[in-house]
């Protein structure tokens, strides 16, 4: 009988924050999958648990998430982690559980705290529409294809970023969304020091160039507004066709096309159909 593939949060910087299925889970699991087992076993001394580990991360490859899986398959149960706030979320951990739901493998969430639910809820901006986007690419065209995304993106967009990285990231993105574009920037969250600051993008410019950026960074974005003066068809249809691009139907991308633009949903549902 296949024993279950855990999903389980755990705190992103508070111990406190463990939940007391948590703490069962880990100690109930024959083997912890953890994104670096160095961090997973600091959490399980803290609260005096010894379930064996195995790493699992993002140069494990495909080969060791089937491994998992095989031991899960005979019988085994597995809890996987990450070093902190929910696994699968822009994390390694979702390709083992896209394995264990194709061969019918049990998976069940232990949910936690989320950095990303955690930043959008304290960072005063909109909560009613939200997309993730992750950290940044690197690579200057993938990276300058995401920037021209959310320079027209109007729902909240919510990034993660690294401190060495933040001054680029907000110059990219002055440069990009333009200076008036309000952010919030959440730090360290749920730890001592914990911060957050929401100022426009040309101010936060000003702000790191004399504080050096310490901790690591959720970034919160405003939606942008909608343009004042008229958009044409081709317009509306190239925004539609960016939110399908980002899985959308075309319904829904034509939906929030004619919001953002002005057009009627039907016209923009109808252009696209065209191009087809």
């Amino acid at each position: 009988m296949s024993g279950i593939l855990y999903v389980t949060g755990t705190p992103i910087g508070n111990l406190e924050d463990i939940t007391l299925r948590q703490l069962r889970i880990l100690e109930e699991v024959d083997f912890i999958a953890a994104e670096d087992t160095r961090v997973t076993r600091k959490l399980l001394t803290h609260f005096e648990l010894k379930t064996p580990l195995v790493s699992y991360h993002d140069h494990s490859g495909n080969t060791v998430a089937v491994h998992i899986a095989d031991r899960i398959a005979a019988g085994e149960s597995c809890a996987i982690v990450t070093d902190a706030g929910m696994p699968c979320i822009s994390d390694p951990g979702e390709e083992l559980v896209r394995i264990c739901r194709e061969r019918g493998i049990p998976v069940q969430a232990v949910p936690g705290p989320s950095a990303v639910v955690t930043a959008l809820s304290v960072s005063g901006g909109s909560t009613a529409q939200f997309v993730f986007y992750g950290f940044l690419p690197v690579d200057k065209k993938p990276r300058t294809e995401m920037l021209e995304q959310l320079r027209h993106e109007a729902r909240t967009a919510i990034l993660y970023e690294a401190p060495h990285k933040l001054c680029r990231t907000v110059a990219d993105l002055a440069k990009t969304c333009g200076g008036e574009r309000v952010v919030s920037f959440c730090r360290e969250l749920t730890k001592v020091h914990e911060e957050v600051l929401r100022m426009t993008l040309a101010e936060a410019e000003a702000y790191y160039e004399e504080h050096a950026p310490r901790g690591e960074f959720v970034l919160v974005l405003d939606g942008a507004k909608q343009a004042e003066d008229a958009c044409t068809a081709e317009d509306a249809v190239k925004l539609a066709r960016m939110y399908l691009a980002q899985g959308m139907s075309a319904a829904a991308a034509a939906k929030l096309a004619a919001k953002e633009t002005g057009l009627t949903k039907n016209e923009i549902y109808r252009l696209l159909h065209d191009e087809q």
